[in-house]
């Protein structure tokens, strides 16, 4: 049982979170010694391995974002999110791993061009409100949900972390938050918590938050864990918090069904435990001189 979970959650960092055809290939392991934005005994490193939490964080990130009318323009309209949301997911999957696992020359580099995409997207929303996507406003909303997705879901599926460990996740973020130009990004469990706040009036119900949803249902996941697709996908909208799953009219409907929890967190807290040779998180601590399976004891 653990070796074909194993076997899957490999498959679930490879074919979901990471490849993307035609898209660059990272060696995690180099250069050698160089440090990543974060240390290997951050809470970063110790979220950012577990594909399950990666998963469903990323879906709960996503939804926030579409709920904003600009963000949600820039998405959809300069995009592959609807015409090929698998690829789309495997860079963005990429680009949090290089963030986090990447050595800071090599982290620095992918950022920079990131950089570069968004200066060139802008636009108008639908209700005709004019957006840039290197606008600090809308970067660090972007900023403030990936860290609150990925955040959220560790902490109810894998391990309950502490306020503590919660604030240093956030201030781990804050490096590579500036870089990419979120510079008001939250460096605290009470800041996104502040921002949220503040951001709740400006969201917007939208057909295309269903539409995304729908699109993830149909996306192939690997192996044995395509079995939990759908409660995954539940798990994402449970985990919104419930001002804003108001404003999108996300109901009953689309919350996790009774039982699925209990599997969804023992998957989990399995994957927790089972090293991935070739992943980013193994790579990267034999890239710092640390046994590949070091995280995994931890």
């Amino acid at each position: 049982m653990k070796a074909r979970f194993a076997d899957a959650a490999k498959a679930l960092f490879a074919k979901t979170l990471l490849e993307s055809p035609g898209g660059p290939r990272v060696d995690f392991t180099a250069p050698a010694g160089e440090p990543a934005l974060a240390a290997p005994d951050s809470v970063s490193w110790r979220v950012f391995k577990n594909p399950v939490a990666l998963f469903v964080g990323g879906v709960t990130a996503v939804i926030l974002e579409l709920a904003e009318p600009r963000v949600r323009t820039g998405v959809w309209e300069h995009s592959s999110f609807r015409t090929d949301p698998m690829t789309r997911l495997k860079r963005t999957g990429l680009a949090a791993m290089v963030t986090v696992y990447g050595a800071r020359s090599v982290a620095e580099a992918m950022i920079a061009g990131v950089g570069r995409q968004h200066a060139r997207v802008g636009g108008v929303t639908p209700g005709g409100e004019g957006y840039q996507a290197s606008d600090v406003a809308l970067l660090d909303w972007v900023q403030a949900t990936a860290s609150f997705g990925f955040l959220a879901a560790y902490h109810a599926l894998v391990a309950p972390l502490s306020l503590e460990d919660r604030d240093r996740f956030y201030a781990e973020a804050a490096p590579a938050a500036r870089l990419y130009g979120a510079l008001g990004a939250p460096a605290s469990e009470a800041a996104w918590e502040a921002q949220l706040a503040a951001m709740v009036p400006r969201l917007e119900r939208s057909a295309i938050v269903l539409e995304f949803l729908e699109l993830m249902r149909g996306v192939r996941v690997a192996g044995p864990l395509s079995r939990l697709q759908h409660p995954l996908i539940r798990a994402a909208v449970g985990l919104v918090p419930s001002e804003a799953r108001a404003v999108l009219g996300l109901g009953r409907e689309w919350l996790p069904r009774p039982l699925e929890l209990p599997i969804i967190r023992a998957a989990a807290r399995l994957a927790d435990r089972t090293p991935i040779p070739g992943a980013p998180p193994y790579q990267a601590c034999v890239r710092m001189g640390l046994p590949g399976t070091w995280l995994y004891r931890r």
